[in-house]
């Protein structure tokens, strides 16, 4: 039987400007899959859109991109996902909102082994 575990590594967070979540350890998982569900938005034009991508780190401290981009919610109690595989010991999510734009989340990451 396969392992799992979900930990919200953000929540009710307001992203403003840059961004990441808190880094989580999880180098016995063999896949990973970031959601991140929107709460309330502020200053995002009809056509405007926003994007994530994950980063890896050796140590939680030294981070580099992955390469998993994911287009973030853009309206109040949307879901979005990006999937990891072969990530090694450290994960995270990053990106940055335009000035004025805001979105409060609630961020899971779904470790399987």
């Amino acid at each position: 039987m396969r392992e799992s575990h979900t930990s919200v590594v953000e929540r009710n967070t307001t992203w403003r400007g840059e961004f990441a979540t808190e880094p989580f350890e999880c180098a016995w998982a063999g896949e990973a899959i970031f959601f991140v569900r929107c709460l309330a938005v502020e200053g995002l034009e009809e056509y405007d859109w926003t994007s994530a991508h994950v980063q890896i780190s050796p140590d939680g401290m030294h981070w580099c991109d992955e390469g998993t981009f994911m287009n973030l919610p853009t309206v109040s109690d949307e879901v979005t996902f990006g999937r990891v595989s072969h990530f090694g010991g450290w994960l995270r999510l990053v990106g940055a909102l335009s000035e004025g734009t805001a979105l409060t989340v609630l961020v899971y990451l779904v470790l399987k082994e």
